[in-house]
């Protein structure tokens, strides 16, 4: 009997021991759920502290964006908190690190690292984007956790910010907004889901989803200038070689994720419609380039996402076909409707996200009509000749010749016609389409930089109503703007209207007008500067005599 006691514990005793470990247990998955509710805590503390920094401190309203991100990500985290104690279930986390994530992270840090050199804004959104990246971690994990999902952790949020910020960036003043922005980026790839080769997935690329929607309500609106939309957009060209740096960034890209056929088709529709486009009106579809830079880089780092786009050869042609179709139609749409153009590789990439589907129908259709044909069991295919990852290879080389086809024929950093203004003024004579209003607008653009000559050539426009409507008023304003830079036939034009006055450029308008879309010319010296004006076509800077002209001053006498 004693030995009996001794080997079946008591049932009072068993259930005492049943009872401590259900505690234990308790207790252990309470306080895991309370130390893991730490976390996405800790991250809203981080935007806090954030906002403490010189960057953030100097505008008010940008500390009042970061304390707010700080504050809704602490104030959901303790509604997720509460919560989970009273059900009694503990948030989750799963390791996941994917080279798809953070390979593609590191090329588009390399973008902005090599921009930024040379445009320092970049530099100075550092602090604004890193609480952007830890506002993101804090955001996906708090909406997982609230829909009762494990969250992944990886690096996953981090390609999805810089995307976003390699074409879009709220002002300070509204930077509340780019939080917005990237809230709605998750949520659309939480919330926006269908059916795809029998598994639930996200239907866009949430980069782009957010940009494709923040961009549709900013030209409803007309709100545009409270971006830096239209400084990213023409800053990447500031950065020399930017079209050889990109494509070596993208050939990274390629290689790994086997996405040569959409950005190579992509380039290669555009570049082709470009050149159709000239050879008919004699002026470049686009102002100064066959592919801008923004686009170059959007084919290489935007529409390419693995996840959201094809997955067969055949589909990935169709997909960046499409891509440059889009971005060749939208550019027209925007500029006739008078919105900025820029957004035309935004807003394409969500409707290709949705032509998925219809893509890969389409792509079946055509491998079961060729398995019904009468086919040569020794024929030739791409998957014969080229079999598993050789096909991305062998795209890769065809992409490698045709960017240097590309590169010889001045169609990438080297200059291109729509560089010179002499160009869009004999164009802009000739009636050429669309050649007036982009004489006024490149215009526009070097006056902003202060160029006198510009200044005076738009108010001799508007004062004669050649080219644009006549308007009196705003002529005279751009003669007093070229005025006050000292251009002497433009303070002529002010106080004796109707002279018309003109003069050839200074020197220190060359040294603007001759940019080719990089840094001023402030350095270079005279020779060299008279050399690349003549090269543009301004006659009067081809006169040997011009190489001895002092310094800012103008034309030897009897030249111009």
């Amino acid at each position: 009997m004693r030995q009996s006691r001794m080997s079946t514990p008591e049932p009072a005793a068993r259930a005492a021991h049943t009872s401590t470990l259900s505690a234990l247990d308790s207790i252990f998955r309470q306080t895991r759920g309370t130390v893991t509710l730490l976390l996405p805590a800790a991250l809203g503390i981080t935007i806090g502290l954030l906002s403490l920094t010189p960057r953030v401190q100097g505008s008010a309203l940008l500390t009042q964006s970061f304390l707010g991100a700080a504050g809704f990500v602490l104030a959901w985290a303790a509604l997720l908190a509460f919560t989970a104690r009273r059900g009694g279930w503990a948030p989750t986390i799963e390791i996941s690190l994917r080279a798809q994530h953070y390979i593609q992270a590191c090329c588009q840090m390399a973008v902005l690292a090599y921009w930024g050199w040379h445009w320092r804004p970049v530099y100075a959104m550092a602090v604004l984007l890193a609480a952007q990246v830890v506002f993101a971690y804090a955001f996906s994990m708090l909406l997982a956790w609230s829909r009762g999902e494990r969250y992944v952790l990886g690096f996953g949020p981090v390609p999805i910010i810089f995307s976003i910020n390699l074409f879009l960036w709220f002002r300070d003043d509204w930077f509340w907004l780019q939080f917005l922005m990237v809230g709605v980026g998750f949520l659309g790839k939480e919330f926006v889901r269908w059916h795809r080769e029998g598994r639930h997935v996200h239907i866009f690329n949430p980069s782009a989803f957010a940009l494709g929607l923040f961009s549709l309500v900013l030209i409803a609106t007309g709100t545009t200038d409270l971006t830096w939309g239209r400084e990213i957009a023409s800053t990447l060209t500031l950065a020399p070689h930017i079209y050889l740096y990109l494509f070596l960034v993208g050939l990274v890209v390629m290689h790994f994720f086997s996405i040569t056929l959409i950005a190579g088709t992509a380039a290669a529709v555009l570049f082709g419609l470009s050149a159709l486009y000239a050879s008919v009106t004699g002026v470049p579809y686009f102002v100064d380039s066959e592919i801008p830079t923004a686009v170059f880089l959007g084919l290489h780092l935007l529409v390419t996402d693995p996840s959201t786009s094809p997955r067969t050869p055949l589909g990935k042609s169709l997909f960046g076909a499409l891509y440059g179709l889009g971005v060749f139609a939208l550019y027209s749409i925007l500029g006739a409707a008078g919105a900025p153009t820029f957004y035309d590789k935004l807003l394409c990439v969500p409707l290709l996200n949705l032509s998925v589907r219809g893509i890969d129908h389409f792509v079946r259709n055509v491998g079961a009509r060729r398995e019904a044909g009468a086919r040569r069991p020794d024929s030739l295919t791409p998957s014969v000749l080229f079999p598993g990852g050789m096909r991305n290879l062998a795209a890769m080389g065809v992409w490698v010749a045709f960017f240097a086809i590309m590169t010889a024929a001045g169609r990438t950093d080297g200059r291109h016609p729509g560089d010179s203004v002499p160009f869009w003024q004999a164009a802009c004579a000739d009636g050429r389409a669309n050649a007036c209003e982009r004489l006024l607008s490149i215009e526009a653009s070097y006056c902003g930089d202060n160029s006198a000559w510009a200044c005076n050539e738009l108010g001799l426009h508007y004062a004669e109503g050649l080219v644009v409507e006549a308007d009196a008023e705003l002529g005279e304003r751009y003669f007093a703007r070229a005025c006050e830079l000292r251009f002497q036939p433009a303070c002529v034009n002010l106080v004796d209207p109707g002279t018309n006055a003109r003069a050839e450029p200074r020197s220190l308008d060359l040294r603007l007008l001759l940019r080719e879309g990089g840094l001023n010319l402030m350095q270079a010296p005279e020779s060299e500067l008279y050399l690349r004006a003549c090269d543009h076509g301004w006659r009067f800077a081809c006169d040997p005599r011009l190489g001895s002209a002092p310094t800012g001053g103008e034309p030897p006498s009897g030249v111009a």
